[in-house]
């Protein structure tokens, strides 16, 4: 039997375009996990640069790693200034 080979998939390296971002981000939000929501943010971040967004954030960029992970708490103004300097948009919309 052929021994078969895998390895990590990780999200940050298939979001290209800001269209792939925001429909990441849009699915995270439809499914409403907190945790979910914060990890997305956090890949995002990463496929973008952690340290080009620390610097526009003016957070630290070690600071945002941990608060973007999956079991991060941020502040919700640091999620406010992600998203900002991610060149995104959170909505509201009716359900």
């Amino acid at each position: 039997m052929d021994k078969v080979s895998t390895s990590l998939w990780d999200a940050a390296d298939h979001l290209e375009t800001k269209e792939d971002m925001a429909a990441y981000l849009e699915a995270a939000l439809e499914d409403g996990d907190p945790n979910l929501i914060i990890a997305a943010l956090g890949d995002i971040a990463r496929s973008k640069g952690m340290t080009s967004i620390a610097r526009e954030t003016g957070l630290g960029r070690e600071s945002l790693y941990k608060a973007l992970s999956f079991d991060g708490n941020p502040e919700f103004m640091t999620v406010l200034k992600v998203v900002q300097a991610l060149g995104l948009r959170l909505r509201a919309t009716p359900i």
